[in-house]
């Protein structure tokens, strides 16, 4: 159903029904979260997020593009408060017009004279506008309108500018004739009287808004009684917000601290939903492209480390400092740099040692005891869909990372070729083909691994990179699920996986030469200098 025909369902229903105030696309989609039919977009709350008075002062193209943002994010149909339609009846023609482009489903003017004052001041400046004026606004704006549930809203503030009943009476029943599709009769005074009075001689002959900010003590039974057909709650989002701003910001002031205040706020992840991340998270995977942005990473960083002495004394390996910068956070800014956000870190020793805002963690307790395997295990978890696998002590160029992540094979490993590597490398690999300078678009996959024995015939080392895609995650989960009934399961290593993974599947090669650092000893650490 269009919007302006559920306004308009709103606004002439006998029975009693409700909005709420919004300012902006936040609180507009708050509204609608809490069941709300449909938004008054008030002229005084969204001048307050402005930070400007309720006069005019904000131009009416300036609250346009404001309620097009509330339009945007919301389903539910939106009625703006227009003021007295921000000038003579050409303004509002415009202002119709450009309304119904950004799927506003109605506007309320008033008549009163541009500019026009709040109707809660006590102001001296304020004077009704003309008849027959504000007649030829309404005409005006029915006859642009080119939706013709469109809805034009009345609002007659002669109880406000102290003018009686008789002339709420006149001036309603004229708005009516010029086509108005509902009447907005407003007071405030702090009891009823006035909307009482008037409904007794108004005989539900149109249908009736009112806005009890003044008498808001009165039982909402009573406003059935009397016939009208919508309340809205016209401010109290935007006056229960400035509250708890002021509130939280004299906390921060005096306690020079976040820690007050943090279990009254939202948390940042409410805000990321409201705002829609979700969906641009899918968004990305469907028109980005694929440079990691649908990747997970896990990185194993629960060893010591021992053989680096008493570097490791008080951190674990993946915190010693390259170039002024621990490894592990060298390879989650390279992870990052590839587009790759989702990180999970598994910690062991000294795990306190590594924190951070962007990695999620995970525990190995028994790191003391354990293989790089078991770590993996911790984190099963997290191998899902697209995912990288490092260990935690190495660093990667970034082209390393590139290549792997754009190898489209189940499960794909980085070799290094380099013939340094090759002499005494801690991972030997056999390769279906050796690397060459013709070897691209040539599949090249494993056929052996071994573990820390020299071979003069291998390929190369394995880098402790690994890059899976949804099957590959699929397999190798069954893979560590075998494994786990092994009894030296807690023992085995990444290359043990790897052996398992070949006798059951193809695990294809991305070569490369050098551009990559592992952190193995002290020999290691000497030479990351010129990495």
């Amino acid at each position: 159903m269009k919007k302006t025909i559920r306004l308009k369902k709103i606004l002439t229903d006998p029975n009693l029904d409700f909005i709420c105030e919004a300012h902006n696309g936040i609180s507009a989609k708050i509204v609608q979260e809490c069941g709300f039919k449909g938004i008054w977009a008030s002229s005084f709350t969204i001048s307050a997020s402005m930070g400007v008075r309720d006069n005019n002062e904000a131009s009416w193209t300036q609250v346009l593009e404001i309620v097009e943002f509330m339009s945007d994010v919301t389903t539910i149909p939106i009625l703006l408060d227009g003021d007295t339609g921000y000038g003579d009846f050409n303004t509002m023609r415009r202002l119709v017009r450009k309304l119904e482009q950004r799927g506003i489903a109605g506007v309320c003017i008033e008549d009163k004279t541009f500019p026009k004052t709040n109707s809660l001041l006590n102001s001296k400046t304020q004077s009704l506008a003309n008849i027959e004026e504000f007649c030829g606004k309404i005409k005006a704006g029915k006859d642009t309108q080119l939706d013709r549930d469109f809805c034009i809203v009345a609002r007659v503030e002669s109880f406000v500018e102290g003018w009686g009943l008789k002339e709420a009476l006149k001036r309603a029943e004229a708005y009516r004739r010029a086509g108005a599709d509902a009447i907005l009769i407003h007071s405030r005074k702090i009891k009823p009287h006035d909307i009482e009075a008037f409904m007794k001689e108004w005989g539900n002959r149109h249908p009736i808004i009112i806005i009890p900010t003044m008498y808001y003590s009165t039982p909402t039974e009573r406003f059935r009684e009397l016939g009208i057909n919508t309340v809205i709650w016209a401010n109290q989002l935007m006056r229960s917000a400035v509250k708890a701003m002021q509130n939280t910001a004299r906390i921060l002031k005096e306690s020079e601290s976040l820690v007050p205040i943090e279990d009254t706020v939202s948390p940042i992840p409410e805000i990321f939903r409201l705002q829609g991340a979700d969906e641009l998270q899918v968004a990305e995977r469907l028109y980005l492209p694929t440079k990691g942005k649908n990747y997970n990473a896990i990185i194993l960083a629960a060893s010591r480390g021992s053989e680096l002495g008493v570097l490791t004394e008080n951190k674990p390996k993946a915190m010693i400092k390259v170039s002024g910068e621990p490894i592990l956070y060298s390879l989650i800014t390279e992870l990052n740099n590839q587009g790759i956000k989702n990180i999970t870190v598994v910690r062991g020793y000294k795990k306190e040692k590594i924190q951070g805002t962007n990695f999620n963690v995970v525990d190995n307790d028994e790191f003391d005891k354990t293989g790089e395997l078991y770590s993996l295990y911790k984190a099963k978890n997290f191998i899902n869909g697209n995912c990288v696998i490092s260990y935690g002590d190495c660093i990667y160029k970034s082209h390393i990372l590139k290549d792997l992540i754009d190898n489209k094979s189940n499960i794909t490993i980085v070799v290094d070729s380099d013939p340094r590597r090759k002499t005494n490398p801690i991972d030997c690999v056999k390769c279906s083909k050796p690397y060459s300078n013709d070897f691209f678009n040539k599949e090249i996959f494993v056929k052996d691994i071994f573990f820390d024995t020299p071979k003069s015939n291998v390929d190369g080392e394995w880098t402790g990179l690994i890059a899976l895609n949804e099957p590959g995650s699929r397999i190798v989960k069954d893979i560590i699920n075998s494994l786990t009934k092994r009894p030296n399961f807690k023992r085995l290593s990444l290359t043990d996986m790897l052996k398992a993974l070949i006798a059951k599947t193809r695990i294809s090669v991305v070569y490369t030469k050098g551009g990559w650092l592992n952190m193995n000893d002290l020999t290691d650490l000497a030479e990351s200098g010129e990495f």
